[in-house]
């Protein structure tokens, strides 16, 4: 039986209004349990260095392909800050952070990672704290080049630095000469 993308999206149109955000949830959680579960398993062949350095060029090509996306799916327009913070915001890492805290003013942006499921659940599993760091930016500087060559990212603290328990990681978008 051949299925086409309008029946599957009769398909989704059948769930009840009430449980989309957890059925689109439960599937950005999945993709984020299959990229741990990877990089585990490469981390385990390979060590911890050579699985941070395939993550990192994997999620800066992320980065601009989701960006692209998001830009594209919601017609964002703009090559200001706030447009980058905005479909940040609807990053499949963003809606990833449980609590998060944005604060966007005309040429910067400020995204901060109040609890990290990533971080905390490894540390449940008696693992060490990923040093997500050049992950994470090789992602943010790729998705908000994306938009605009001249945004800038800075990051002031994201793991393997010292962090306070409330705040794992703190990334800030600035516009060149704005």
């Amino acid at each position: 039986m051949l299925i086409s993308r309008e029946n599957e999206k009769k398909l989704i149109k059948k769930i009840p209004n009430y449980k989309l955000a957890d059925f689109v949830f439960m599937h950005l959680r999945n993709m984020w349990t299959v990229d741990g579960l990877y990089y585990l398993f490469i981390e385990e062949k390979f060590g911890t260095k050579e699985a941070t350095e395939i993550d990192r060029k994997i999620w800066e090509i992320m980065g601009k392909i989701e960006a692209r996306k998001i830009k594209e799916l919601l017609n964002i327009k703009g090559k200001d800050i706030p447009s980058v913070m905005k479909a940040l915001s609807y990053s499949g890492w963003s809606l990833d952070l449980e609590d998060k805290e944005i604060e966007i003013k005309e040429n910067k942006g400020i995204i901060r990672n109040i609890k990290c499921r990533v971080q905390n659940t490894r540390l449940s599993k008696g693992l060490s704290e990923f040093g997500c760091k050049p992950v994470r930016w090789g992602f943010l500087k790729e998705f908000a080049k994306e938009f605009n060559p001249k945004i800038k990212v800075g990051c002031n603290i994201c793991p393997p630095d010292e962090h306070k328990d409330d705040l794992w990681c703190e990334w800030i978008f600035t516009l060149e000469g704005g």
